[in-house]
């Protein structure tokens, strides 16, 4: 299996309720002909009040992100990163045509924050973002569908490091995430999808923070974000 490292670089359900933000009928994520250019923003667009308010709904996240009474945790932990995973394809998806090698030579998060992925021989690869994305993507991809990992059988049982392993799924959507947020949000307005994103990355962050997903010094470049998103 692939892995991920990242350093500061200089330079520039069950039957459960769930967000409908992963029904492409809702989000109405097109190619936009008529889009017309991004509107010229600070460095962090995503920071401005009247972008950052914009949501798809009035969600209870933190009930949407509860266990369910009777729900097996694991059971609950596939499900939803099974829903995260489907929702940031569909967001990363809809913003590549903006992320390519010209535009996005680095897969690079806020605070000059650079990613690098770990191949199979433990060889770190600095790539671009657009091949990262497709690494990161490929392997959540893989994984989910392996029946020993992710069983869709009723007697099935989940592995022993079943728990490791979404967390690190957690740590690649959030990066891809950071990436959309730092290089492509201001594509995102343009294209009227950002209240999309915001839903969904707050969704992402107060589950993560629920069941503990993710280490604080790996979501600290959007520390300003999901501070202001939380309250």
């Amino acid at each position: 299996m692939g892995g991920c490292q990242s350093y500061n670089g200089s330079g520039d359900e069950a039957s459960t309720t769930t967000a409908n933000y992963s029904d492409i009928s809702i989000l109405k994520l097109r190619k936009n002909n008529n889009v017309q250019s991004a509107p010229s923003l600070e460095e962090k667009p995503y920071l401005q009040e009247h972008f950052l308010r914009d949501h798809i709904a009035d969600i209870d996240l933190l009930t949407l992100t509860a266990l369910p009474h009777d729900l097996d945790q694991q059971e609950w932990m596939a499900f939803n990163t099974i829903s995260f995973f489907q929702n940031t394809t569909l967001l990363s998806s809809a913003l590549s045509e903006f992320c390519t090698l010209t535009t996005c030579p680095t897969a690079s998060g806020p605070g000059n924050k650079v990613y690098e992925w770990t191949d199979e021989n433990g060889r770190k690869l600095k790539c671009s973002a657009p091949l990262y994305t497709d690494y990161a993507m490929s392997y959540i991809q893989e994984l989910i569908t392996d029946e020993n990992v992710f069983p869709t059988r009723a007697d099935a049982q989940f592995p022993p490091g079943f728990m490791f392993l979404v967390q690190k799924v957690f740590l690649l959507l959030f990066r891809t995430l950071a990436h959309l947020y730092r290089a492509h949000y201001r594509d995102a307005i343009t294209m009227e999808i950002h209240p999309h994103l915001n839903t969904l990355f707050t969704h992402f962050i107060t589950f993560s923070h629920a069941f503990k997903l993710l280490e604080p010094s790996e979501t600290a470049p959007l520390d300003d974000l999901i501070t202001t998103l939380m309250q």
